[in-house]
């Protein structure tokens, strides 16, 4: 696998926080709505986040 640049590892990193940033508030709100299936749409969102999050984190190697 090639070294990635630090130009590479910034975007990340900055991708890293926001997606981070995207699933915290989406299970917040999963856990807060009355309607069942909001709740279970912001459920799934958080899920897919989480997923690319922990892809991020292998691609850097964490």
């Amino acid at each position: 696998m090639q070294q990635l640049t630090s130009k590479e590892l910034e975007l990340i990193s900055d991708v890293l926080t926001a997606e981070g940033l995207i699933c915290k508030k989406a299970r917040a709100y999963s856990k807060t709505l009355t309607d069942i299936d909001l709740a279970d749409c912001m459920t799934k969102i958080a899920d897919e986040h989480e997923q690319r999050y922990n892809a991020l984190l292998n691609v850097i190697g964490g």
